[in-house]
């Protein structure tokens, strides 16, 4: 078993900044990847960003790119999302996502950015 442990979330005005943190612990010696994923009210969860765990390669939308960064700390098995110029689009419920043999969710934290 894995579990997901967040941090960072909050009420934010446009134009500021958060940082999410993601903790994993369990069986966390098969992870492919670690990624960040939003839902917003009344929408389908999405693909925000991603990190390929022994490479670093990173992938982002479209709509966050030039403005959140995912990085990595494999021997603390954390995984961050520094999000910076933050618009009121960018609210919603932010996931942690673990990409492995077996894929896990953190529970979601929310993310609030106020006009």
């Amino acid at each position: 078993q894995v579990q997901l442990v967040e941090s960072g979330g909050g009420l934010v005005q446009a134009g500021g900044s958060l940082r999410l943190s993601c903790a994993v612990s369990g069986r966390t010696f098969s992870i492919y990847a670690m990624g960040w994923f939003r839902q917003a009210p009344g929408k389908e969860r999405k693909f925000v960003a991603r990190i390929d765990w022994t490479g670093g390669s990173t992938y982002y939308a479209d709509s966050v790119k030039g403005r959140f960064t995912i990085s990595r700390d494999n021997a603390k098995d954390t995984v961050y999302l520094q999000m910076n110029g933050l618009k009121p689009e960018d609210t919603a419920v932010y996931y942690c996502h673990v990409h492995g043999p077996r894929d896990y969710w953190g529970q979601g934290t929310q993310v609030t950015v106020s006009s």
